[in-house]
């Protein structure tokens, strides 16, 4: 009985930890640095796509089966899928309207994941031909941050 109690009384006190918060990030934590981080992954990710260049655009993706992808019309998985998605536009003779990005915003949700939410705009000359906003789920890997999940949703036009 006296085991008993004693085994009792160690989990309880194990289950109470230090009596402190466990330390989690604020939102903004490392936000300026991270945002500038952030930004410039985006930026070269408009670069690649406006030099025509899928692999390199994708390579911010996790190149996996779980990578997901969320438009307007549905939710898939798969690098596969989601360069299936761009590919029509990197083809030869295509036409891609030139890509940057806009209101960029990040939420770091752990010492390794980060929710950004920006808008892409497509232009072409000076008229915008698409635009909209999306949200990324990244994870900080050895090569680099990598897109988890995109949700991608158009403007009403």
């Amino acid at each position: 009985m006296r085991a008993s109690l004693l085994l009792v009384a160690t989990i309880f006190a194990g289950c109470r930890g230090t009596g402190r918060p466990a330390a989690t990030p604020s939102p903004d934590s490392g936000g300026a640095a991270l945002t500038r981080l952030m930004t410039a992954q985006l930026e070269r990710a408009a670069a690649d796509w406006n030099r025509g260049d899928l692999d390199s655009f994708l390579s911010d993706y996790a190149a996996e089966s779980t990578t997901t992808y969320v438009d307007g019309r549905r939710a898939r998985a798969g690098i596969d899928f989601i360069r299936g998605v761009y590919a029509p536009r990197f083809s030869p003779g295509a036409h891609r309207d030139s890509l940057h990005f806009e209101e960029v915003k990040v939420r770091r949700l752990s010492r390794t994941l980060t929710l950004v939410t920006a808008r892409f705009i497509l232009q072409r000359s000076s008229t915008i031909s698409a635009s909209g906003p999306f949200t990324l789920v990244m994870e900080q890997r050895p090569e680099g941050w990598k897109i988890l999940h995109d949700h991608s949703s158009s403007d009403p036009r």
